[in-house]
């Protein structure tokens, strides 16, 4: 089986830098569950939306980002079962591409360079699961569609739901 993995709000958290560098830069503390069913850009002042959608434009936006809990143990696991590719849409961001690459060494050295694809529309991707946070992606994938659940999805109903990594243990039946 071909299990595909975004990487962004799936492996690696970048709601939580989008929060830090809002308070940075405004003094605004928000958290996790103020964004429920929204994201960031949407619930700021309109005179800070811009500079919050330039965020991962920026250069470092991407580097060291905090991982998603659990994702390095069980990502392993499915690794060692499975034919695991992580599959990010990156070329939109384009100072992303080296980070991401490091990003990936430092804690997923397991998941081969072959076995990483940046690329800028998901719906070329042939594999039996996709793993993602985004509808956009999973409505063009023809396989398994899986949603991982991030703060901007939680009211989206159309896929099979991943809470959280432990949920793979259930659903890819690790135990």
């Amino acid at each position: 089986m071909r299990i595909l993995i975004d990487m962004d709000e799936v492996m690696a958290d970048t709601i939580q830098r989008f929060l830090e560098w809002y308070e940075r830069d405004f003094g605004v503390h928000y958290t996790k569950a103020d964004l429920h069913g929204t994201k960031l850009h949407l619930i700021v002042p309109e005179e800070h939306r811009s500079m919050v959608r330039q965020y991962p434009h920026h250069k470092d936006f991407f580097k060291d980002l905090p991982l998603i809990e659990n994702s390095q143990e069980v990502i392993e696991e499915l690794h060692k079962r499975f034919e695991v590719y992580v599959a990010s849409a990156a070329m939109e961001f384009p100072h992303s591409l080296q980070h991401k690459h490091e990003w990936l060494d430092q804690h997923f050295p397991f998941i081969h360079w072959k076995r990483r694809i940046f690329c800028g529309d998901k719906s070329v991707l042939k594999g039996d699961v996709l793993i993602d946070d985004h509808d956009f992606n999973l409505s063009v994938f023809t396989g398994r569609a899986i949603i991982f659940t991030a703060s901007h999805n939680v009211n989206e109903t159309k896929y099979e739901r991943m809470n959280n990594w432990l949920d793979a243990e259930k659903i890819f039946d690790l135990k």
